[in-house]
């Protein structure tokens, strides 16, 4: 790749406890995805809600990336230090006039909705005209605009939202104060230069809504790649909260195996950690670059 375009990709974990199966998947895929390209892979500790925060979960998350061969070429971001970063979006957006409070409960939000006919996730514009002033305790929202967001994903093939009717205005700084994922991701992403962003088909939804914020901050739009996630038992994604097991240091050529299993790899009779990440990297650079892209349910099945 030339330098104009050198490929910088991430992975950027939350610490509300150890890594298990469905993150190594997605860290396993985006570290390929790298390596494969001649890239750069960096971490990012998402670590902006301490609420859900898990007390040493961080270097716990750090320690098994590191027993299992993928180490950032770069320094760790945390993103409890960039504050000002995300202070200085919010202002741009609010000069823009792009943003307003909002005083809204979630309960309130899902009420409101179902009054109106819509779905309990989509916001319907209750406090959009009402000029709220920007205090403590509201959110803020960015205000979309009727607009077809779409974007090619490598995996799942084409994409789209129409923002105002599937999403509504959403939260770019929560009412407790903690800037949202949404903006975050972005502010971040363009601050490390990220060219490509390989995650959980969990957050493909969630693409339009960054990219929106892209365009209106005049950052550059990464290419996507979104990976089948892991399953729980009862169907919902593998997380802590249904019981997803810590990954086992002790056995990390098989549990890459795994991982690699689920990204739809062949076994590859690898003997060692390092011996898998090579011969993986190999597999990867054959499927994925310069792969077509292919419909996201087969995606989903092949995984």
């Amino acid at each position: 790749m030339s330098a104009a375009s050198a490929y910088r990709g991430r992975f950027a974990p939350s610490p509300t406890g150890p890594l298990h199966m469905g993150s190594l998947v997605a860290a396993l895929a985006s570290w390929l995805d790298a390596r494969a390209h001649g890239g750069t892979w960096l971490v990012r500790i998402e670590d902006l809600d301490p609420p859900r925060e898990e007390a040493g979960a961080a270097r716990d998350i750090l320690a098994t990336l590191d027993a299992f061969g993928l180490v950032s070429d770069e320094s760790v971001v945390w993103q409890h230090t960039r504050d000002e970063l995300y202070a200085s979006a919010l202002l741009r957006l609010r000069q823009a006039g792009r943003i307003y409070a909002c005083q809204c409960s979630r309960a309130q939000v899902a009420e409101t909705a179902a009054l109106v006919g819509l779905p309990a996730s989509i916001y319907p514009g209750t406090c959009r005209d009402l000029g709220l002033a920007l205090a403590p305790g509201r959110a803020l929202r960015l205000r979309v605009e009727n607009e077809r967001v779409e974007f090619v994903d490598r995996a799942c093939g084409t994409f789209a939202q129409q923002l105002a009717r599937e999403v509504g205005d959403f939260v770019v700084r929560r009412a407790d104060g903690l800037t949202a994922y949404q903006l975050a991701v972005v502010v971040d992403d363009a601050a490390q230069g990220i060219t490509d962003v390989v995650r959980g088909a969990d957050l493909l939804d969630n693409t339009p809504r960054q990219i929106a914020l892209q365009r209106l901050l005049g950052a550059l739009t990464p290419r996507y790649l979104h990976v089948p996630v892991v399953l729980a038992p009862d169907g919902e994604k593998l997380s802590k909260q249904n019981g997803a097991a810590a990954l086992d240091r002790r056995r990390v050529a098989d549990e890459l195996a795994r991982a690699g299993s689920h990204l739809g790899m062949p076994r590859l009779g690898a003997t060692s950690r390092d011996a898998f990440l090579r011969l993986a990297t190999d597999w990867w650079r054959e499927r994925w670059i310069g792969a077509p892209t292919i419909p996201h349910k087969e995606r989903l099945q092949d995984g």
